[in-house]
């Protein structure tokens, strides 16, 4: 499976995008990891829930794939856009993400979330596996998420907002 890195290749403006949204995804990941070492059963989880659903907006703003950026397009693009959205089959892309989409799309990590849960009951060694299973799951929903955005942005053939 490429890299969201291999699928922009030769695109120089796709690259820095998908830098700068790893940048984001590693700070929210770290954020997860932090949360997820507290000994509160059931803290972690709506602090990842609450970090997603900012992350996935914030990943869609660097690639132009925001709804009010799309709203922006001409209707020729708009309509590239939307078949690229729906090809990839992404449900965060160009929709305002809400903590029950998040929830949604994370149900597929759900034995990893039991375990975590789980695993705040053992002392020291359970924080550590909560923290670094926070951090797994941040950093895997938000990669793939930066995939399907390359991925649409490629199909739609869009340009990318300018950043400075």
């Amino acid at each position: 499976m490429p890299t969201a890195l291999q699928l922009a290749a030769d695109h120089p403006i796709l690259m820095d995008a998908v830098r700068r949204s790893r940048k984001i995804l590693n700070r929210r990941a770290i954020a997860g990891a932090v949360a997820g070492a507290v000994p509160i059963p059931g803290l972690d989880w709506m602090v990842d829930a609450a970090l997603l659903s900012r992350l996935m907006p914030a990943i869609n703003a660097e690639f132009g794939l925001t709804p009010a950026q799309l709203d922006k397009l001409p209707a020729h693009k708009r309509v590239q856009a939307d078949k690229a959205i729906a090809t990839v089959g992404s449900v965060l892309i160009g929709k305002f993400v809400t903590r029950d989409l998040v929830m949604r799309m994370a149900q597929h990590m759900g034995k990893r979330i039991t375990v975590k849960q789980a695993s705040k009951y053992v002392p020291i060694a359970g924080q550590a596996v909560s923290a670094m299973m926070s951090y797994a799951a941040i950093r895997y929903l938000g990669e793939e998420h930066i995939k399907d955005c390359v991925r649409v942005a490629l199909k739609a053939d869009l340009m990318l907002p300018a950043h400075g």
